[in-house]
């Protein structure tokens, strides 16, 4: 995208999105204006034992709405939880879903709504575009500042026999209204805050440079940067600071709303093989992938220019040249990374060189990758896995 030259773009402002502490207690309200009376709450055994479920079913309750809980939500979802969450739906009949806890309740939830509303098998809306019924209203209830799932219209699920990630997309999968409760992240682990508030930090950087940019995408992943890089350290080293919990998660959110309108990159592309053959938690993958990807990426004088715009704005290099602002950024990126406590390279996690081609191949699949900046092929990925595996 040239500068000075705006590109097309066509901008809905959904979901509705409310943010503040304590906002939770208006789900039983907000549900009655989207008329709501019969309520599927979708959530994991995690949000149950903090008892946040707990509370949005008393307050869903006080608003005399009747409400089924579905808790068997795992991370990383899959087309065997869809399925499992469609069962307790159908023998429920809700008019409305509510999706209580991180990505994986979220992705899940809109799952299951594709198939409640529309039928079929999670396979049959891969992509985006398929679903031809309207779907149940959805409300999002983060618990989580990370995936920016309340803002996106599409489910991540994993197929159960292929093991691929499937982006199922569809405008009418995005939640009605999105809950931004800080409150609710404070039974947050450390580790869970780091990975999570990696992952939105990820989403903001890799939105911003994409080949789908927008005016629109770029001013929100413009502002997700400096919101989150700003506050996750204040939340590492002081998770009681609501203040900073809360611009993590509207940070997150606002990435999702970039990722909405500009897609994703190579560091998601090389990260998904590495959750799926190693077993490394997506947030931890995609910022040890990061900085090889933005030193890539900043091979392109282009995306060098956004970089350091984006470091200049944030106030991590207030004046020099566009090289020193890039290395601002990236060294900006490594000590978040530190701070969050990452390992170092690739072959801390048990990945060895061995490993690489079979990674590559993978990577060469992700749709995401489609999207970055510098075209990445075969080569390139072997390049960035390399440079991720023994990094410093």
């Amino acid at each position: 995208m040239t500068a000075g030259v705006v590109s097309a773009f066509d901008f809905a402002a959904r979901p509705r999105i409310i943010s503040g502490p304590g906002v939770a207690a208006r789900l039983g309200a907000l549900a009655r204006e989207l008329g709501a009376s019969r309520v599927l709450l979708v959530t994991d055994p995690g949000i149950v034992s903090a008892g946040h479920a707990a509370r949005l079913v008393a307050n869903l309750q006080a608003a005399e709405i009747a409400v089924e809980v579905f808790d068997r939500v795992r991370e990383n979802p899959g087309t065997r939880e869809v399925d499992a969450c469609l069962i307790a739906a159908r023998a429920f009949g809700p008019d409305a879903i509510v999706a209580a806890g991180g990505g994986s309740s979220l992705d899940t939830a809109k799952g299951c709504n594709f198939l409640y509303s529309n039928g079929g098998k999670m396979r049959d809306y891969w992509h985006t575009g398929a679903a031809s019924k309207p779907f149940l209203p959805l409300i999002a209830v983060p618990t989580t500042a990370g995936t920016g799932s309340e803002c996106q219209s599409f489910a991540l699920i994993v197929d159960e026999e292929s093991h691929q990630k499937m982006a199922c997309g569809d405008p009418k999968a995005l939640a009605r209204i999105a809950l931004l409760d800080p409150e609710l992240t404070l039974t947050q682990p450390r580790r869970v805050a780091a990975l999570t508030g990696f992952d939105a930090l990820v989403h903001a950087l890799e939105t911003a440079v994409t080949t789908k940019r927008t005016p629109v995408s770029s001013l929100f992943a413009r502002e997700a940067f400096a919101l989150i890089q700003a506050n996750l350290p204040r939340v590492l080293e002081t998770p009681s600071d609501l203040d900073a919990r809360q611009a993590i998660q509207v940070g997150a959110a606002w990435a999702g709303v970039a990722i909405e309108h500009s897609m994703l990159g190579a560091t998601h592309a090389c990260a998904n093989p590495l959750t799926i053959r190693h077993g490394i938690l997506h947030g931890q993958a995609v910022g040890m992938m990061l900085p090889s990807v933005l030193r890539f990426n900043a091979g392109d004088p282009a995306t060098a220019e956004i970089y350091a715009a984006l470091a200049v704005q944030a106030g991590l290099n207030p004046g020099g040249t566009t090289v020193a602002a890039v290395d601002a950024l990236i060294s900006r990126v490594e000590g978040l990374a530190r701070l969050a406590g990452l390992p170092s390279g690739l072959a801390d996690c048990g990945v060895a060189e061995a490993d690489l081609p079979a990674l590559v191949e993978s990577a060469t699949t992700q749709w995401t990758g489609r999207f970055n900046p510098r075209p990445v092929d075969r080569e390139a990925f072997l390049a960035l896995y390399r440079a991720a595996l023994h990094a410093a």
